[in-house]
């Protein structure tokens, strides 16, 4: 009588060896498991370094004698005090909307002879958002500090603003300079890395290393289309965005410029890193792992999406050793502001480096079969 077929362990035996197969894949383990991990982690460490500390200058001539008043506001967690020595810098930064408002503390007797404090708060239409957070803040220090200084519950503190207006800083102004980081990282990672990849499988690019025509610029011609490709999207993006949206060009078709030799100098410094894992992986299925290993921690930590100023200081200077978070501070100090690239030459040497770097790894290891 002939055995009868075991299916129980024909199931197992089938479920346990895809399993091996999934753990074995870098890929399957990265997206499953990895990738959720690292959205937890950054996204947990909003707050640990000041998310809602906002920033105030203090005036040269404000009254701090009033010691308990004062070191109440000073050390408060959610407001930055700072002083400038320039009031010239302190109204640009001002106006810039980095800073929420200048505050000056003025001490003045009523009618009654007592002794009362006015909070004068000078802020512009570029941080009203931050304003209308600071003041409920302020409003709450000034009422734990009267009841401890006035048992009969008189008002001795007052708050008072003064808003002037300059040119508005739209959600765009902020958010189309990270969209542009954003869809020049990914398309010409891909891109590039993609097209090398399958040249060489191909052996496309052995017969180009074999012909007469100039090493250089057979990476040229082959690099400069997808540049060419992605100043194109840079190009309408930035039209959408001014003529639909309002996004800010701060002098014209000048800034419209550095805008895009700006986008031309990432996109650079991106095809060189798409070049180098062309060159390294052994199968395509590897080029996804290696792109978003590189892409992720510029997508999440380089400001494409918010501010790094809610991360905590460690991750702030992990954060400004990426180029896309000085592509995008650069961005947009020039599209808003109205700076010139002297202006962001620190940005600048820091993707100059990076682009010094990612080509002396292309010229080492870059492969032609």
């Amino acid at each position: 009588m002939a055995k009868q077929y075991n299916q129980s362990k024909a199931l197992l035996a089938i479920t346990k060896a895809s399993l091996l197969a999934i753990l074995k894949n870098p890929g399957a383990l990265f997206f499953s498991l990895g990738f959720p991990l690292i959205f937890v982690w950054i996204f947990g460490s909003f707050g640990d370094g000041g998310i809602s500390q906002y920033k105030i200058a203090l005036a040269n001539i404000a009254d701090t004698s009033n010691a308990p008043l004062y070191q109440s506001i000073k050390h408060n967690p959610l407001i930055k005090l700072v002083t400038y020595k320039d009031t010239t810098e302190q109204r640009l930064d001002l106006e810039k909307g980095r800073i929420a408002a200048v505050m000056n503390l003025v001490a003045a007797k009523d009618s009654a002879g007592n002794l009362k404090y006015d909070i004068q708060l000078k802020s512009t239409t570029a941080s009203i958002p931050e304003l209308a957070t600071v003041i409920p803040i302020l409003e709450n220090i000034v009422d734990k500090y009267e009841k401890g200084m006035n048992p009969k519950q008189q008002s001795l503190v007052s708050i008072s603003k003064h808003i002037y207006a300059i040119r508005e800083y739209k959600q765009i102004d902020f958010v189309l300079p990270g969209q542009i980081g954003f869809s020049i990282l990914f398309s010409t990672l891909f891109g590039i890395a993609f097209t090398f990849y399958n040249l060489r499988e191909q052996l496309v690019l052995k017969r180009f290393y074999a012909s007469p025509v100039n090493k250089l610029n057979i990476l040229l011609g082959i690099g400069f289309s997808r540049l060419v490709f992605q100043l194109i999207n840079v190009i309408v993006l930035i039209a959408v965005g001014h003529f639909a949206l309002g996004f800010t060009l701060s002098h014209g078709f000048a800034t419209f410029a550095q805008m895009l030799l700006l986008a031309f100098l990432l996109l650079l410094v991106l095809m060189g890193v798409g070049l180098i894992f062309s060159s390294i992986v052994k199968s395509d299925s590897t080029i996804p792992l290696l792109i978003n290993l590189f892409a992720l921690p510029q997508m999440l930590l380089g400001g494409t999406f918010f501010s790094i100023s809610v991360f905590p200081q460690w991750m702030q200077t992990f954060c400004k050793t990426l180029p896309l978070t000085h592509f995008n501070i650069a961005i947009r100090k020039i599209s808003f502001e109205g700076l010139s690239f002297i202006d962001c030459w620190q940005n600048l040497g820091v993707i100059g480096i990076w682009l010094v770097v990612v080509y002396a790894l292309v010229y080492k290891i870059f492969k032609w079969e």
